[in-house]
């Protein structure tokens, strides 16, 4: 297998997960006596380029299908992430009518519902039929495709340049990582801005966050081999943010490489950070596994002794990151009664790999178990404050990473 970016041979392996389905290919209950598609979950290490990888086992059209059950509108902190996000590029950017801002995996709307709000005119382009369509009941002109230089010099042709492009938690899901980011200096105004968020791979390493590697992701990025890819696109870093979304995200700020935008330190002392941190040698990445092992075991051993107990354990939310951890510890509906979540597209389907039953979140009133397991860790506090009752019959909320805890 070579590099995505620089075609360089990859032999260095950062964790391997095993065989697991894609993390988002719920099944029907008449799905569940068929066969499931397992594909190897190993990510590998560019001794070159640092961007670390997992192969393509599945094409994008076969993960982000037209029914694609993600809606981000679900999470009441990441629609205020984005509307501060707006409001915050609005000022910096001195943004207004004749400006024209485009995102990349725009999802439901749940970002360029306050850009529209803001009487800006917008675009989102979202590969996904089903999460196309409730933007468009938002009044959010919205592309059904995936991006690229192809695309992005269509809408040239067509409407112009885009002053402001945003791409949130996009950067990672793209196969062909080099067309995507060449597809923004195409799109981008001569002094026009494109900003991407993205997990932090030096947090997901210092953090043992190995349940956000999916299929779903083809890429973990560093600001090191972002600023690379960048580069040899036309595309130059010239800011960066340090964000908490996702367990430590970077907000990544480019512009087209001859543009006028000052570089500010801040990019400099990230880079400073990672290569501090080890991040351009290979000792970084080969802590991982031992650190993801010890994290199975615990959580194998916590609810096997629940169930001997005679103790009831659900789950909350039927993330991606949730199949990751369930299906890497061997955990299926016998050791976990349900899962409840709050997209009404998910309940009445089960996870995949596991089969445990998504359940609405009135099931934790109405079933009261004794231990409530997170599974989107980076929700945590959301979901303790939007489910607090569970205290009131003895119940327990329970996160599994970065270490076993019982809160």
């Amino acid at each position: 297998m070579k590099c995505r970016h620089c075609a360089a041979l990859l032999e260095e392996v950062l964790i391997d997960l095993g065989h697991q389905p894609a993390s988002n290919a719920y099944l029907k209950a008449a799905e569940l006596d068929g066969i499931e598609v397992l594909a190897p979950l190993k990510t590998f290490v560019c001794n070159e380029c640092w961007l670390v990888q997992l192969p393509a086992h599945h094409a994008c059209d076969e993960l982000f299908t037209a029914d694609y059950a993600y809606f981000s509108s679900v999470s009441k902190s990441w629609v205020a992430h984005a509307e501060r996000y707006v409001a915050a590029m609005i000022a910096r950017f001195g943004l207004g009518k004749d400006d024209w801002v485009v995102e990349v995996a725009s999802n439901d709307g749940y970002l360029l519902q306050f850009v529209a709000g803001a009487g800006i005119a917008c675009t989102g382009i979202e590969p996904t039929a089903s999460t196309a369509a409730a933007a468009r009941v938002r009044g959010i002109e919205s592309i059904e495709r995936f991006f690229g230089v192809e695309l992005a010099q269509e809408l040239v042709a067509s409407r112009g340049h885009a002053s402001l492009t945003a791409a949130n938690n996009v950067l990672a899901h793209v196969p062909d990582i080099n067309d995507f980011v060449a597809g923004f200096a195409t799109l981008l105004a001569p002094e026009g801005v494109a900003t991407f968020e993205f997990p932090h791979l030096l947090r997901l390493v210092e953090g043992c966050q190995f349940d956000t590697i999916y299929h779903e992701h083809y890429s973990y990025l560093s600001l090191l081999a972002v600023t690379r890819i960048f580069a040899s696109q036309g595309l130059r870093v010239f800011d960066v943010e340090e964000i908490a979304t996702h367990g430590g995200s970077l907000r990544v700020f480019a512009a087209r490489a001859g543009a006028s935008h000052a570089t500010t330190p801040e990019v400099a002392r990230v880079l400073d950070e990672e290569v501090a941190a080890g991040m351009t040698s290979i000792d970084f990445y080969r802590t991982l596994g031992a650190r993801a092992l010890a994290i199975k075991l615990d959580l194998v051993e916590f609810l096997i002794t629940q169930k001997r107990r005679g103790r009831r354990v659900a789950a909350y939310g039927a993330a991606a990151k949730g199949s990751t951890l369930l299906n890497y510890a061997g955990v299926h509906a016998d050791l976990i009664d349900f899962v409840c979540d709050a997209a009404q597209s998910k309940q009445g389907l089960f996870l995949p790999g596991s089969h445990v039953p998504i359940l609405p979140p009135e099931a934790l009133r109405q079933q009261k178990p004794d231990y409530v397991l997170i599974l989107p860790w980076n929700l945590r506090q959301e979901i303790l404050s939007d489910h607090s009752y569970v205290q009131e019959w003895g119940g327990h909320f329970v996160v599994a990473v970065p270490k076993l805890e019982i809160l």
